[in-house]
């Protein structure tokens, strides 16, 4: 199993409207996208200077599954979008 973490930190500028549709854009993910086996989104509730403002956690059966997953048709505008609204995005991705 592959588990995927990304960290999402947005620009200043991006409303809390566009920040929730953001998350509502990820948490349909796995609905979308059958590769996805476990999938978990939200918001940091610390906010310390070091925190990043959302995160997601999931898993894939096998790197394969990951890389479908990451060329998905319902992933690639979730990744443009956080091009435009984010800051720094930041991922790790190990087997377990």
């Amino acid at each position: 199993m592959i588990r995927h973490i990304v960290c999402f930190r947005f620009k200043a500028e991006v409303s809390d409207a566009d920040r929730q549709h953001f998350l509502e854009m990820l948490r349909a993910l796995p609905g979308k996208i059958e590769e996805v086996k476990s999938f978990e989104a939200g918001f940091d509730v610390v906010r310390a200077a070091r925190s990043f403002d959302l995160a997601l956690v999931a898993s894939y059966d096998d790197l394969e599954a990951l890389d479908r997953y990451a060329k998905h048709e319902h992933h690639l505008p979730v990744v443009a979008r956080a091009k435009e609204i984010c800051e720094q995005v930041i991922a790790v991705d190990y087997e377990y």
